[in-house]
């Protein structure tokens, strides 16, 4: 596959994770949305999640659906692809998240004009920890993510195809019960800097800043995960 098709399908396949992703958070954060102040917020973010990750990755398909830099990264360490095309990978992933974001902003931009505090919106394109530090907030990025790359790395057969994404899926929205309380749970630096950029850009009346001194920590935790995850599983393979 040439790097101009890998680019398309993982920036395409991005997009929609983010798409989905950020709109569900949108949806019971957002004022005049059916989803807004039904209750179950997390359980509806957590489930927009983890169906992001399966349309996106299932569109993404003939890149091997990986629309995360730490899957990437995993992958080229571990022999499947040479790192000369990780640099393609990752650009298409991060030019994907923003591109989502800024869509999901048009879907919802009647919501975000007409919200009473868009201060609080940052959280629909990128996240933040709850009780913030920096050094426990990077250990929760690194297992969480871990844990996927890791079930990914000793799951190969499985991850083919559309039944092989529902079960990437299924763990994305374990992580997401299991561990994502702390810091939301970005596992993929693409999904949460992609967003942040974005929202520091897009024309959102009375939004926060992007939260800047923060956003390295959902860069450098999944990557570190991702480098502890495949390492283990060449060690052990």
């Amino acid at each position: 596959m040439s790097n101009v098709d890998i680019f398309i399908w993982e920036f395409l396949g991005t997009a929609i994770l983010c798409l989905i992703g950020n709109g569900s958070v949108a949806a019971i954060v957002l004022k005049n949305s059916y989803s807004q102040g039904g209750g179950g917020d997390w359980l509806i973010v957590v489930l927009g999640w983890g169906f992001g990750v399966f349309a996106g990755a299932s569109i993404a398909d003939p890149s091997g659906g990986h629309i995360n830099p730490a899957v990437s990264l995993a992958v080229a360490m571990s022999g499947g692809m040479p790192w000369s095309t990780l640099p393609v990978y990752v650009a298409a992933q991060l030019l994907g998240g923003i591109t989502g974001a800024v869509l999901c902003w048009a879907a919802f931009k009647l919501q975000f004009d007409n919200h009473d505090d868009n201060a609080g919106t940052r959280g629909i394109f990128c996240t933040a920890p709850v009780v913030r530090g920096f050094g426990w907030n990077i250990t929760t990025e690194i297992i969480g993510t871990f844990v996927l790359i890791f079930w990914v790395m000793t799951n190969p057969a499985d991850v083919n195809g559309a039944l092989g994404y529902a079960a990437v899926a299924f763990v994305v929205m374990g992580i997401g019960f299991g561990l994502g309380g702390p810091t939301g749970y970005a596992i993929n630096p693409a999904r949460d800097l992609g967003p942040r950029i974005a929202y520091s850009l897009l024309p959102i009346r009375g939004k926060a800043d992007s939260d800047w001194s923060y956003s390295w920590v959902p860069v450098a935790g999944p990557l570190i995960g991702a480098a502890l995850a495949a390492s283990l599983a060449l060690a052990i393979a």
